[in-house]
């Protein structure tokens, strides 16, 4: 007998391939530019594995709660935990990021222009507005060498224009599980100024129990040509999150019992956290002189945040942190030899400061004594170039090389005679270099290889002493080198590539629980592991308005050398919390009329919960279903849609809590549920 998901899914393959025999006239694609390599390029032309989502997969339709529903499609990228807001979304690039307990780690997030992965490694989503973004870019692989710490990959992120004739939008979505969200846009250009506001207010109960959510964004971009050759960029965002209770992993006899059900301690010690977040960045772009340019940032970052985790002896955690940072990048381009060349040389500079508080955690997450106060700051500089020449008309080749220096210095502020000063610091430095070689087969089809690197600190989080206060000295940072090639062809009417990667990793961070900690989370270093795998991706308009796409995904991640500090040898063994394979296939129509609809399917293969693969967790497959209407009345565009998640009802796990202790590593996911809206938009003007 064929599983159930399986055949859902075998029969969604079947039919997707079957859409690709429509025959009609197609439509050809241009080529599309990026700055994923910090300046901008054609997409075809970066020697790495470079995907582009645009703003109708992000927005159209969608119900705007998570950075997956329009990045399922990218491959080698990984993403669970859309519906544990207190957890945030867990993304994977090429194994990067999988070991995260709770926001991004590996995984460079920018979001204008302006870092939103802190100095120390740790990112975060909850500060991304979903509604405002115009294109999201995500560089699968390490990349060091120009971005620095926690860059095993990156995800960047940019915010609508306003376009040239303002315009007012109201949107409003219900659905399932308690659903609410509301949102007011309103943008467009005023002489040389050109401005983007977007407000929205989110609520939900959540499908388990304990799982409520609320959050509420304001996110502005102002861009104002001081000159001809001058442009100024201001960004600014709030994010106000007052509830995002945490259900807890539990495990299979329980997901057995009631899925929906919450942890008992993540209830009695009412886990969760609330935040409130201040972003602030400008930029200044300048043309210096023909072929110089000049790019300059500086940002201010503020978060106070109060968490509540399902322990009793230090489980309620507060800090305030403020984030200052500012960079700089100059590129040249002029000619090397007679043959095109671009210089870019860079320095980002970044400071964290943390004032962190535990307390006893009495019941109902009620602050009791306090034990831990201790201010952490750490300070990243790093400093960087990279160099592109064209070797031939049809080849360029790219250098670069990056200098990090990290250093964290922890203050005890809590010192009594039954616990000593725990104060210290650590400094983590590395070199990070990267070579890449293009080649262009015809107009179209570009061959690649690079060779590129990649570092990862622990974050101050992940530096907890499992012993006391302080940092734990005993960790070291991850380093990784990639091996890469592949071929690509993203412009016209067949659009594919094909990636071959090889990783080795050094000293690999791990998470894992204590019995006298339920809950919370600790890290240790593997020695070696490696990770081999392919990526594959094919999209093709169809004529008549439709278009098929598909994302492949195979990975083999393993431990080559770790053993843990029980004496446990888990050499061999797969890394947990990526799955073997990865599927995705989508079909899409946007009839001449207004309507369209999306229908995808993901199919995750099954994946290990535990270093020592014990524990399997089934794959399994989902189909996601949308569609609206897009039509004028009178001078107002009105703009109704539905959706329908996991449309077969499948039973899986929106997220797997690795090594989690006592075997809780399930959080299971909703079942079929419906969702739908309006949008009404007035453009003023023309």
């Amino acid at each position: 007998m064929i599983p159930t998901a399986k055949k859902r899914f075998f029969f969604a393959m079947a039919f997707s391939f079957a859409c690709t025999g429509v025959s009609a006239q197609v439509i050809t694609l241009e080529p599309i530019d990026v700055t994923a390599t910090r300046v901008e390029k054609n997409l075809e032309e970066i020697p790495s594995a470079v995907t582009n989502i645009g703003r109708d997969d992000i927005q159209l339709g969608t119900e705007q709660l998570g950075l997956d529903e329009s990045l399922d499609s990218v491959p080698g990228l990984f993403l669970m935990n859309r519906y544990n807001f207190a957890q945030d979304l867990r993304a994977s690039i090429r194994g990067f990021g999988a070991r995260a307990a709770f926001g991004i780690r590996g995984i460079k997030v920018i979001v204008d222009g302006i870092p939103e992965t802190l100095p120390d490694g740790q990112g975060s989503v909850d500060g991304i507005d979903i509604g405002s973004a115009e294109q999201i870019t995500v560089i699968r692989g390490p990349a060091s060498s120009l971005y620095g710490n926690a860059s095993g990959g990156a995800i960047i992120v940019e915010s609508e224009r306003g376009p040239l004739e303002p315009f007012a939008e109201i949107r409003s979505s219900g659905g399932g599980y308690g659903l609410q969200k509301h949102q007011l846009k309103f943008g467009g250009q005023t002489g040389d100024l050109n401005y983007l506001v977007n407000v929205s207010d989110t609520k939900t109960d959540g499908y388990r129990d304990h799982s409520e959510a609320e959050n509420r964004q304001f996110n502005t971009r102002l861009e104002y040509d001081l000159s001809e050759a001058t442009t100024i960029v201001a960004t600014m965002h709030h994010t106000d999150q007052p509830v995002s209770n945490d259900p807890g992993g539990i495990n299979a006899a329980s997901v057995d019992k009631n899925r929906r059900q919450a942890r008992d301690r993540n209830r009695f010690f009412n886990a969760g956290e609330a935040l409130q977040q201040d972003r602030l960045g400008v930029m200044l772009r300048t043309q210096l002189a023909e072929g110089h340019s000049l790019q300059t940032r500086v940002h201010h970052i503020s978060r106070d945040f109060d968490a509540s985790l399902p322990l009793p002896g230090n489980g309620i955690v507060r800090f305030d942190r403020n984030v200052l940072g500012a960079g700089a990048q100059y590129a040249w381009e002029s000619s090397l030899g007679g043959k095109p060349n671009r210089l870019l040389v860079g320095l980002d500079f970044d400071m964290q400061d943390d004032d962190r508080s535990r307390f006893q955690n009495e019941e109902g997450g009620i602050a009791g004594n306090r034990v831990l106060d201790q201010n952490e700051e750490v300070t990243s500089l790093g400093v960087f170039l990279q160099n592109e020449i064209s070797l031939t008309d049809r080849s360029e080749l790219t250098l670069g090389l990056r200098y990090d220096e990290v250093e964290y210095d922890v203050t005890d502020r809590y010192i009594t005679d039954m616990n000593g000063d725990d104060s210290g610091s650590i400094t983590f430095d590395q070199t990070s270099p990267m070579v890449g070689l293009g080649f262009a087969l015809t107009e179209n089809v570009r061959l690649y290889s690079n060779i590129s690197s990649g570092f990862e600190t622990p974050t101050t989080t992940e530096l907890a002493n499992p012993n006391g206060g302080g940092f734990d000295q005993s960790l070291e940072a991850q380093e990784s080198t990639n091996y890469e090639v592949g071929i690509k062809s993203l412009s016209g009417q067949h659009r594919y590539e094909v990636a071959l990667f090889s990783i080795d990793v050094k000293n690999e961070l791990i998470p894992y629980e204590l019995g006298s900690q339920q809950g919370r989370t600790f890290y240790r270093n593997a020695g070696e592991s490696s990770r081999k795998g392919i990526e594959l991706a094919y999209a093709t308009e169809l004529g008549h308005g439709f278009e098929f796409s598909s994302a492949f995904t195979w990975s083999d991640f393993k431990f080559e050398r770790f053993s843990n500090a029980d004496g446990d040898v888990f050499d061999g063994k797969q890394i947990p919390g990526i799955p073997e394979h990865l599927l995705h296939l989508e079909i899409s129509w946007f009839g001449k009329n207004g309507y369209y609809f999306v229908w995808n399917a993901n199919m995750v293969g099954s994946l290990y919960a535990d270093n020592a693969n014990q524990t399997r967790v089934d794959d399994y497959s989902v189909s996601n279903l949308r569609l609206g209407l897009e039509k004028f009345v009178g001078e107002w565009e009105i703009s109704p849609f539905l959706g329908v998640n996991n449309i077969f009802d499948e039973e899986y796990n929106s997220n797997v809590r690795i090594n989690a202790f006592g075997s809780r590593y399930y959080e299971p996911a909703p079942e079929r549920n419906v969702y739908g809206g309006i949008t009404v938009r007035r453009v003023f003007g023309g």
